[in-house]
């Protein structure tokens, strides 16, 4: 009997250490994208699914980080393609564990937007489809979801300003696209704001869509908005140098 409680005793241990492992790791990968540190955090990430393979908020990490690194890997396309193929792997397994995930989705829809970016013809068709699904799905699922609102925004944008003849391709070769235009962009942008009022790049993004929408004035205050929020990742201080640049040139 005492050798059965001990055996008991030494499992729930092992549990507690190893939920405590966990914790630790996660706890550091947050602070370390907080820094902003993003190559340590996505490293961070990767110990906690080494210890646990299925931890959905590491897999959702570890994919928003690969789209956010791979944007900046401007100078080398392999190290760029190789971090958006991982941004959509580590999407991929945590919608296997939990498809109604709305970070799951969320993570890759924009794993889908970073790579369309440099896809072409049909491939960038069905990225845009399965974005638009992708994004939908992390809203439904949790309407308080700030960053699907920016996605959505975004994809509003871009599908609205393709021009006659891309968008008569696209219906005459594909079926066509759901339907977009400026107002609902500025409609997903702005509830993205509401939800989170410090959210650098969707003051940068929403500003773009006010100007193509003929309302400069407020374009120009958003983007001096950004300018004195806090940088809460390693894209922010550049986003500001360009805000900086669009406010001279749209005054």
């Amino acid at each position: 009997m005492k050798f059965s409680f001990t055996i008991l005793f030494s499992f729930f241990i092992g549990i507690i250490t190893y939920a405590q492992d966990i914790s630790a790791l996660i706890k550091e990968g947050d602070r370390l994208e907080r820094v902003p540190d993003e190559k340590a955090s996505f490293r961070k990430f990767k110990e906690v699914l080494k210890i646990s393979a299925t931890n959905i908020y590491a897999l959702n990490k570890c994919s928003e980080l690969c789209s956010r690194i791979g944007q900046r890997e401007i100078n080398n396309i392999k190290s760029r393609s190789e971090y958006y193929l991982a941004a959509k792997i580590y999407a991929e397994t945590s919608l296997k564990i939990d498809p109604n995930n709305s970070e799951a989705n969320c993570v890759m829809a924009i794993a889908l937007g970073r790579s369309t970016m440099s896809k072409s013809g049909k491939e960038k068709i069905i990225n845009a489809r399965e974005l638009k699904r992708h994004v939908d799905a992390a809203i439904a699922n949790d309407p308080q979801n700030f960053k699907a609102w920016h996605v959505l925004g975004r994809w509003q944008f871009e599908i609205s300003n393709l021009n006659t003849f891309e968008k008569s391709i696209i219906n005459i070769l594909y079926g066509g696209l759901p339907p977009a235009s400026l107002k609902q962009s500025i409609y997903a942008f702005e509830k993205s704001r509401a939800l989170r009022p410090e959210f650098v790049l969707n003051y940068f993004e929403m500003a773009k869509a006010y100007q193509k929408n003929n309302n400069t004035a407020k374009a120009i205050d958003y983007l001096k908005i950004l300018i004195t929020l806090p940088n809460q990742t390693e894209d922010d201080p550049e986003i500001k140098e360009k805000s900086k640049t669009l406010i001279i040139k749209w005054k």
